[in-house]
C-alpha cells in the first residue's frame, strides 16, 4: 500500500475587501480541505496570506512556504491553491516557483484548474498565468483611473492622511462613502513647530537645519502621532510635502518609488496648514543645505572667499587661479577659464586685494552701530509682530483646553447625576478625546510659551548693536594679518565681481539673529553659518536695503 501524498494549502485575498466581496480565506480552506479529503491527500500545513498582492514574492507566508517546500527532504509533496491566480500574477514569476518547488519534488496544484504534468497541460497552465497577468494590470489600470477621477473631484482615496490632517466623511453616494482631509487640532501645531523651527529657529539660534529639529523635538518629547522618536527621513519628508499648502499630490510615484511625469500627478485641494511663503522659504533653505550642491570643503576651505564669490557678468563661480609658478592667486571667472572671451569677458581680481576690500569695507561700513540700526529697523518691527502672533497663538490655545475642560466637566455631571451612562462606548470614546485635546493644548501652551519667553530674551537694543559692532570688528581679523573666514561668512553670503563695482550682499535675516546670537554670549563674537545659504544672483533696487554694500571704481 502506497502512502498517501501530503499536502500545504495556500490560501490568499489580497485586501480586506477582497475578502468580503471575492474568494474569503474561509471559503478557500473549505473548498481546499474538501479536495485534499477527496483525493487521499494528508494535509500538513496550511499558509494563510490574509492581505498581500500576487504580483510580486514578497509575501511572508508565501515566502516560508517556498523555503519549506526546497527543504530537503520536504515536508510536502504538494502545494494546494484555489487558482493558479492565487499563487502568482505574473507568469516569469509562477513558472520560477513552480520549477523552483519541482525540482525539489514538490507539485502546484490548483482545485479549480487541475492540470496534468505533460507539456499540453504546462502550455495550457502558462497561457492561463498570462491571461492572469493581464487580468490584473488591466484591473490596476482601472483602479487606478477611478482613484485619479476621485482626487479631482477633492476626495480622499483610503491612504494614511499626512501628519496634522485626518480623515472625515465628506458625502455619501450610494453605498460609497466620500472622504476629505481636514486639519487635525492635535497635531497640527507640531507641524507649525516644525517649519518656524526650520525658518525662525527656537529663538535662541537662526533656521535649524533637519537633524538639529530632529534633535530638538525628541528632547523635547514631542513626539510623532504614533508616540514614537522623530527620524531624519520622516522629519525631511515633513518639511518637502506639498500637502501642507494645499496642494496634496496623489499618484506622484510608482510602486517602486520612481517619481511619475507631472501629467500623472493630480493635486488635491486640502485646507493648508502652512503658508505658501514659509513653505518656500524652508525648501530654499533645505536646497541650500545639500550638501550635494554645496560640498562641505567649500565651507571649510581656507580660502576667504571660496563659495561665495560670484562674476557679476556671467554669474559663474570665481575661483582661485594662480601666476608665476604660483607666487600670485587670483579669484577668477570659472566660465572665462574654462571657455575664453566668448564664454565670458569678466575680470580676474588679485586674491589679497579682494579679501582686503570686503573684509574692509564691512569692517568700516557695515559695522557701524548707526548703519547696524538702519538695516535692521524693518526686521525689529517684524520679529515684533510675530510675538504678537504668538501671543494670540498661545490666547487661542488656552481657550482650546479650557472649553475642552469645561465639556469633560459637563459630562462627569451628567454621569454623577445619571443622565449619562458610563459603559456607553460612544461616551468613553468621547471623554478620551476631549482629554486628548486638552493634554494636547496644554502642552502645546507651555512649548508656546517657552519659545515666547527665549524671543522675548533676545529683544536687540541700541547697546548690544553697539557692542555686537565693536567685537566683530576686533574679532574679523587675525593677529599677524588675515582674517577669520567664519566671522565674515556670518556677515556676508554672496560677493559679485563686476568690471568697475564689487557687491557684498547678504540677508538682514541672518544679520539679526547673528546679532541676537552673539550679544547672548552663544559663540565667540558671531554665529557661524551652517552649509551653504542660497542667494541670488543679482541684487534688484527694491532690495537694496538687504545689500551690505557696494565698492566702487576698482582698477583693473
Amino acid at each position: 500500500m502506497t502512502a498517501s501524498l501530503r499536502a500545504a494549502l495556500y490560501l490568499r485575498v489580497s485586501t480586506a475587501r477582497q475578502a468580503e466581496h471575492d474568494v474569503s480565506i474561509p471559503d478557500q480552506r473549505r473548498q481546499g480541505e474538501a479536495y485534499c479529503q477527496s483525493r487521499g491527500y494528508q494535509l500538513v500545513e496550511t499558509y494563510v496570506e490574509p492581505g498581500a498582492s500576487a504580483t510580486n514574492d514578497r509575501r511572508p507566508e508565501f515566502q516560508r512556504m517556498i523555503e519549506a517546500g526546497t527543504l530537503k527532504p520536504a515536508p510536502f509533496d504538494v502545494v494546494v491553491v484555489h487558482s493558479f491566480s492565487r499563487f502568482f500574477r505574473d507568469h516569469f514569476e509562477l513558472e520560477f516557483y513552480v520549477r523552483k518547488l519541482a525540482r525539489n519534488g514538490v507539485r502546484l496544484v490548483s482545485i479549480t484548474q487541475e492540470m496534468g504534468d505533460d507539456p499540453m497541460h504546462v502550455m495550457m497552465r502558462q497561457i492561463m498565468a498570462l491571461f492572469d497577468e493581464y487580468q490584473s494590470k488591466e484591473n490596476a489600470k482601472h483602479v487606478l483611473r477611478a482613484q485619479k477621477e476621485n482626487a479631482r473631484q477633492g476626495f480622499w482615496n483610503g491612504a494614511r492622511p499626512p501628519i496634522g490632517y485626518r480623515v472625515v466623511e465628506a458625502e455619501q453616494r450610494g453605498a460609497k462613502v466620500k472622504k476629505k482631509l481636514e486639519i487635525d487640532p492635535l497635531h497640527a501645531d507640531t507641524v507649525r513647530l516644525i517649519f518656524d523651527l526650520a525658518l525662525n529657529g527656537d529663538g535662541r539660534s537662526g533656521p535649524m537645519g533637519v537633524k538639529a529639529i530632529v534633535s530638538h523635538l525628541n528632547r523635547n518629547r514631542i513626539y510623532t502621532r504614533e508616540g514614537g522618536r522623530w527620524g531624519i527621513g520622516q522629519l525631511h519628508r515633513v518639511l518637502t510635502r506639498r500637502t501642507y499648502v494645499g496642494e496634496h499630490q496623489f499618484n506622484s510615484r510608482s510602486k517602486s518609488k520612481q517619481k511619475k511625469p507631472e501629467s500623472e500627478v493630480v493635486v488635491v485641494a486640502v485646507p493648508p496648514l502652512i503658508d505658501t511663503k514659509v513653505f518656500d522659504a524652508v525648501q530654499e533653505q533645505l536646497q541650500a543645505r545639500n550638501p550635494k550642491i554645496v560640498p562641505p570643503r567649500v565651507v571649510s576651505g581656507p580660502t576667504l572667499l571660496t563659495g561665495i564669490c560670484y562674476c557679476a557678468q556671467c554669474g559663474g563661480a570665481m575661483t582661485i587661479r594662480t601666476g608665476k609658478s604660483g607666487r600670485y592667486r587670483y579669484y577668477a571667472c570659472s566660465i572665462k577659464a574654462r571657455q575664453g572671451e566668448t564664454g565670458c569677458s569678466g575680470r580676474a581680481i588679485p586674491m589679497e586685494t579682494l579679501d582686503t576690500l570686503v573684509a574692509t569695507h564691512i569692517e568700516q561700513r557695515l559695522l557701524q552701530p548707526e548703519r547696524l540700526q538702519e538695516i535692521l529697523a524693518s526686521m525689529l518691527d517684524h520679529r515684533q509682530e510675530r510675538l504678537e502672533r504668538r501671543r494670540e497663538h498661545i490666547a487661542e490655545l488656552n481657550k482650546r483646553a479650557t472649553e475642552a475642560d469645561q465639556r469633560l466637566r459637563r459630562l462627569y455631571d451628567a454621569i454623577e447625576s445619571g443622565v449619562a451612562d458610563i459603559t456607553d462606548p460612544a461616551l468613553k470614546e468621547r471623554i478620551d478625546g476631549l482629554k486628548a485635546i486638552r493634554d494636547q493644548a496644554q502642552a502645546d501652551i507651555v512649548r508656546a510659551q517657552s519659545s515666547l519667553a527665549t524671543s522675548g530674551e533676545d529683544v536687540v537694543t541700541p547697546a548690544m548693536v553697539t557692542r555686537f559692532a565693536d567685537i566683530a570688528r576686533k574679532r574679523m581679523r587675525i593677529e599677524g594679518g588675515g582674517y577669520r573666514r567664519d566671522h565674515l561668512r556670518a556677515l556676508a553670503q554672496r560677493v559679485e565681481v563686476g568690471a568697475k563695482e564689487i557687491r557684498i550682499i547678504g540677508s538682514k535675516g541672518d544679520l539679526l539673529r547673528t546679532l541676537a546670537a552673539a550679544s547672548g554670549g552663544k559663540t565667540a563674537a558671531l554665529g557661524v553659518p551652517s552649509l551653504g545659504l542660497k542667494w541670488r544672483k543679482r541684487c534688484p533696487p527694491e532690495d537694496r536695503p538687504n545689500m551690505l554694500h557696494r565698492l566702487t571704481s576698482l582698477s583693473r
